[in-house]
């Protein structure tokens, strides 16, 4: 059996002049995994993937594997992913695609609305899946990510279906945040190795006992070693699992906020990560002394659990 697992969605640090803090990037690469993360979704849309170059989503990239692989020799387990494609011709998506599969990462994460970019129909996006592995190297994992942005396109069980068959793909982040569906999908990939983990923190600890692989969302960015401990005892320690799953439930209502500059404060202010809180693709000018406090009550309440949680 598969351990469970949290995958933090990463964000991107900035240097005052506005160009990527490699520095920053590796430091936060580390503190997840002094968290209990074994693994890192190192370019996604929490990382403003669409407002990186090629060279920067790449490098980051590159820079998370080669962290990870130093962690790995002083023995923390920590797998890394990414996603390559933002574009819309599959011209420019193969060139994304090509260049992140080269950076050293564990598995390569197709998103959902760059194949069939369109949205025409599940026959054309099983048509690009195909067309896509093509370009890729054969013996790279792969994934898929149901990116909310520019649109959120869920799989289908045509279209799971289809990745499944392909043998390749080990590893899903969904995000239709609908309890039901996600067990609908888990029956689907039952017996596979293609793992799906829940993007939404109000259903995590009923999916865990579905049968998904863990956690891969933004809360991880706040306080993943809680994350980490709810897969670890959901099972064993039932009424302290049920009590940290209400305070997930109530704490990501944070996400509506200004993210991820409200991730980059709580890192730098409350976590001592040197970063600045400049973002892309959110204005920073909008953390407002109310989110700031939002923020900073969130971690005294994880500090709470995580002195009740000792006990347990």
């Amino acid at each position: 059996m598969r351990d469970h697992e949290v995958f933090p969605t990463m964000i991107t640090p900035y240097n005052a002049d506005g160009t990527v803090d490699y520095g920053a990037v590796e430091a936060l690469t580390e503190w997840y995994a002094e968290q209990g993360c074994t693994g890192i979704f190192a370019v996604c849309q929490s990382s403003e993937s669409a407002y990186l170059t090629l060279n920067e989503r790449t490098r980051i990239a590159r820079r998370v594997a080669e962290t990870a692989s130093g962690l790995r020799k002083k023995g923390k387990k920590l797998t890394i992913v990414a996603s390559g494609h933002v574009s819309d011709s599959d011209k420019e998506q193969r060139e994304e695609l090509c260049a992140m599969a080269q950076t050293g990462i564990d598995a390569l994460i197709l998103v959902s609305n760059r194949i069939d970019a369109e949205n025409t129909s599940e026959e054309n996006w099983i048509e690009g899946l195909y067309r896509t592995l093509e370009w890729l190297p054969s013996g790279l994992d792969l994934g898929v990510y149901e990116c909310p942005k520019p649109y959120k396109r869920l799989m289908t069980e045509k279209m799971l279906q289809a990745c499944l068959a392909t043998g390749r793909f080990r590893f899903m982040k969904g995000t239709c945040c609908d309890a039901e569906l996600i067990r609908k999908r888990l029956k689907l990939l039952r017996g596979s190795e293609f793992a799906l983990y829940n993007a939404n923190a109000q259903t995590l600890l009923q999916t865990l006992h579905d049968g998904a692989a863990g956690y891969c969302g933004v809360m991880a960015n706040f306080h993943p070693d809680l994350y980490a401990w709810m897969c670890e005892h959901f099972e064993d320690k039932e009424e302290e699992a049920k009590l940290l799953q209400s305070f997930f439930t109530v704490s990501a209502f944070t996400e509506s906020l200004c993210y991820p500059v409200t991730a980059k404060y709580h890192l730098s202010e409350l976590k001592g990560i040197r970063m600045r809180w400049d973002s892309r693709s959110a204005d920073a000018s909008l953390l407002s002394e109310y989110q700031k406090n939002c923020i900073k009550d969130m971690e005294r309440f994880a500090a709470y659990f995580r002195e009740r949680l000792k006990q347990a």
